[in-house]
């Protein structure tokens, strides 16, 4: 498309109608609004996901712990050598009262019963079962941010599309009222 096709809703003429005015700030502000608002959107989500990673794992600790039972055979491990997989085991560790508590969370799936391992409480004591990793977070946050910006760009391209029908339907009224004004006079011969 060139330059002088973009410009031409904005040109004064005899064939411009104020629906082509609308439809060309109509598809101005939706371009606008995909290129800047949608990333601002997914990058506010996020945001909000990291932030709400984040005051999770404040007041959490971790604490030695070892394995009580071997962790369950994960099944394609291998195929991934087992780089980021983690697997549920019973571990046993000692509480700040001195009491040995057991409880299940996640582990490495090449550990073994005996094995000595980290093990994450929360600010009450409470072992976690799926303590979130740096790497899991950040993850999410991007996942999270990519499917909200790209939602928001599919919203705002579809609310352009239905508003161009919009125009349609009104430019379609408006061709139908001028024909029927000019149809009794078609076959008339001119004076």
């Amino acid at each position: 498309m060139t330059l002088s096709a973009l410009l031409r809703p904005w040109r004064r003429g005899p064939l411009r109608r104020r629906s082509d005015v609308a439809e060309a700030w109509l598809a101005l502000v939706t371009g606008v609004l995909i290129v800047v608002g949608a990333p601002a959107a997914g990058l506010a989500a996020g945001h909000a996901v990291d932030a709400d990673a984040s005051r999770h794992q404040q007041g959490r600790h971790a604490v030695a712990a070892v394995l009580a039972e071997d962790p369950p055979a994960r099944i394609g491990a291998d195929l991934t050598g087992g780089l980021g997989i983690r697997t549920h085991a019973t571990v046993r560790w000692t509480a700040a009262d001195g009491r040995v508590r057991t409880g299940p969370t996640a582990v490495a799936p090449d550990l073994r019963a005996g094995d000595r391992t980290t093990a994450w409480l929360d600010r009450h004591g409470a072992l976690i079962r799926d303590p979130a990793t740096g790497s899991r977070t950040s993850g999410e946050s991007i996942a999270v941010g990519t499917v909200t910006g790209t939602s928001a760009g599919l919203l705002l391209l579809g609310a352009e599309r239905a508003g161009h029908a919009l125009l349609n339907r009104r430019r379609y009224a408006q061709w139908e009222r001028e024909w029927a004004a000019e149809d009794p006079r078609w076959g008339q011969p001119a004076a």
